[in-house]
């Protein structure tokens, strides 16, 4: 697949180009990469290295993702590539994110049609994960357009490091998005990711207004644990709207990270903490945890969940089972 031209991006004198897609705003001289890898200044023009670039390739629950709230118990193929613009130490897809692995080319046409064959086997349409999908921002905008033309869900896997122009553009045609918050405090996204807080909490405000979104934050002992910054991850999120899910996730060692992983008891304590503001608070990287959805309107099961089996147990046509609410918090197979 030939090199593509990057979007977002503004050519300089002397052959620099200053890249516009992230908060990054990488300057390059001709010859460098931005930060993410996968952006090259070549002789003053910015091309994308990894379009249709695909390292990996699965059908997964959805709730994977981890989407509970998305048409819960279906699948959707889902696929990454390789770069990341954050730098989180402890990055458990770290041999796509940091390194260079093994890649096929598929054009956002096959990848369609590779999508519309996988929903004999209950895939709804396509999730771009496994790295970080918004710097693999031509082609998954090419794609999103080609799978919403076929009638199929796009769904991204994001750390919401984008600027506004570039998500903008890409908001219409995305289904939902699970936006990674790691932690609530700056100081942590400077020290760890090489990142800024307040750029994924741009994003995550503008996503809700236009898509599903739920909301992931790996609980790292020490780091972003602390009762008061849960509390105010919480809060910050009801103000948008309390019914977005969040996923507490359980840290577990992985790249640079050695640090034992984050005690049940530290997981529980924040769930507890979150529910205070938040109507759907979930325990992720637990097994065994209790994640069941219920009727907020009358305390019904909705649905079942034991780690990826899902069961329907309290929905019908959209509305609870047992008081006939409209529950417009889960989205559903029409139908169902």
């Amino acid at each position: 697949m030939p090199e593509v031209e990057a979007s977002f991006y503004e050519k300089m004198e002397e052959q620099r180009v200053k890249c516009w897609l992230c908060p990054h705003h990488c300057m390059l001289k001709e010859g460098q990469s931005g930060l993410c890898r996968v952006r090259v200044n070549k002789e003053g023009t910015l091309f994308s290295l990894n379009y249709a670039e695909l390292a990996s390739l699965a059908l997964d629950p959805i709730e994977k993702k981890p989407l509970y709230h998305f048409f819960p118990g279906s699948m959707i193929l889902s696929a990454g590539t390789y770069g990341c613009n954050l730098f989180c130490p402890y990055c458990q897809n770290y041999s796509l994110a940091h390194e260079k692995p093994l890649t096929r080319e598929i054009s956002p046409l096959l990848l369609t049609e590779i999508a519309r064959q996988s929903t004999a086997d209950g895939s709804i349409g396509f999730a771009f994960t496994y790295n970080e999908p918004t710097i693999w921002y031509e082609y998954v905008r090419d794609a999103a357009y080609s799978l919403k033309a076929a009638g199929l869900k796009s769904v991204l896997v994001t750390n919401g490091y984008i600027e506004r122009a570039p998500l903008e553009e890409l908001l219409p045609l995305v289904d939902a998005m699970n936006i990674d918050v790691k932690a609530f405090n700056d100081d942590f996204y400077r020290k760890h990711c090489k990142g800024r807080l307040e750029a994924v909490k741009a994003t995550v405000e503008r996503a809700v207004e236009m898509t599903h979104v739920e909301i992931t934050t790996l609980l790292i002992p020490g780091e972003n644990d602390e009762p008061e910054e849960i509390k105010a991850l919480a809060s910050w999120l009801a103000g948008l709207n309390p019914q977005i899910p969040l996923h507490l996730s359980r840290y577990h060692p992985a790249f640079k990270f050695s640090r034992e992983a984050t005690p049940a008891a530290t997981l529980e304590r924040a769930r507890e903490i979150a529910r205070e503001d938040l109507d759907f608070v979930y325990i992720g990287n637990v097994l065994q945890e209790e994640n069941n959805t219920f009727c907020q309107t009358c305390g019904e099961l909705l649905i079942e969940r034991n780690i990826y089996q899902v069961e329907n147990r309290g929905l019908r046509d959209g509305k609870c089972k047992a008081c006939g609410s409209n529950i417009a918090y889960i989205i559903m197979v029409p139908g169902t």
